[in-house]
């Protein structure tokens, strides 16, 4: 059974949000044993695994200011590098740079090189360091930045990465709060479409979104909302009600969707991350604004057996690299003279 043991470090938090309860019951069915793994313990005396899912982006934020969480942080990587057959579900690396929305935001731009064909692109933004004015505006200024502007905090875990704003004029640039990213605001309908990836297999789910705000610059206050409370399933805000009836937009290409998640998949190197894509009222481009890390999978009632699947794969493909034992070969016998 220790081939087939799967480890999961989560918050409690994560654990109860994808179920893993019913989950691991579901793996016991299948021959494959998941495991709590709890992170303040020896992961030694927890092992083996063969394959480790995880979460730890709340260590890993953590671990630049706590002590104990960048020494949590480094007994799991001592861990993983004493054990390099293990699988992690997904490399801690990969996961770090989407922590960081000023990595991630390049590497949604770099993709619209390699996907322009499928008209798929990204926003122009721009990475805010400095808390000067002057320096900010002129950066919008020549980067060619539309208004009205989207402001997101650079560090994308926790709820204060929920908290954004949207900035209508050069004045209003005066309430963004560095580190953040600015990204032009591309309206989109007021719809969201939520792609969730889960190995070789993605899932599009629809969500409310912010509504169509007039081109700008304009005099107008800024407006603080949390992008999760407007973008559930179930949200009622005034922040996402159209002001005029618009024509319904075409949904996002079968065939884009999967070239999008094709290359992300190979620039990431990630089995678990979730993509938001909107479709420009203006130009029916498919445009992505965020990507991230293993998330909710809210609206997926495939979602256990796409991951109990890609889990199954990655066992599989590991029992197949194992070296096989062989016989040694006989000893020749000895012809006999004719």
């Amino acid at each position: 059974m220790s081939r087939r043991r799967v480890g999961f470090c989560l918050s409690d938090k994560k654990r109860r949000q994808i179920n893993l309860v019913a989950f691991a019951e579901l793996c016991a069915s299948h021959s494959v044993e998941v495991v709590e793994i709890d992170l303040s313990q020896p992961l030694e005396s927890q092992g083996p695994f063969a394959v480790i899912v995880h979460k730890l982006s709340d260590v890993i934020v953590k671990a630049e200011y706590d002590s104990q969480s960048q020494q949590l942080l480094d007994n799991f990587q001592g861990y993983v590098s004493t054990h390099p057959h293990t699988v992690l579900l997904d490399p801690l690396p990969a996961m770090s740079q989407l922590l960081d929305r000023f990595a991630s935001y390049r590497i949604m731009s770099q993709l619209q090189n390699s996907l322009r064909d499928w008209r798929i692109s990204s926003p122009p933004y721009l990475e805010i360091s400095t808390s000067d004015l002057s320096v900010i505006q002129q950066d919008v200024e020549s980067k060619g930045l539309s208004f009205p502007l989207i402001c997101k905090t650079r560090v994308a875990h926790g709820s204060c990465s929920h908290d954004m704003s949207l900035i209508f004029s050069m004045a209003g640039l005066s309430e963004a709060r560095p580190p953040c990213v600015l990204q032009s605001f591309v309206n989109h309908g007021a719809v969201l479409h939520k792609v969730f990836v889960v190995g070789e297999d993605h899932f599009t789910v629809e969500r409310p979104s912010l509504k169509n705000f007039p081109p700008g610059p304009y005099e107008r206050k800024t407006i603080f909302f949390n992008s999760h409370e407007v973008s559930k399933p179930e949200s009622c805000s005034h922040l996402t009600a159209l002001d005029e009836k618009v024509s319904s937009l075409p949904p996002p290409s079968g065939e884009a969707m999967v070239a999008l998640v094709r290359e992300l998949r190979a620039e990431l190197g990630m089995a678990l991350f979730g993509v938001d894509v909107i479709v420009s009222i203006d130009t029916h481009t498919l445009t992505i604004i965020d990507i991230n890390i293993f998330p909710g999978y809210e609206g997926v009632p495939q979602f256990f057996s796409s991951l109990l699947s890609h889990i199954e794969s990655v066992l599989d493909n590991q029992e197949l690299e194992e070296p096989q034992a062989t016989c040694p070969p006989a000893p020749s016998t000895p012809q006999a003279d004719l």
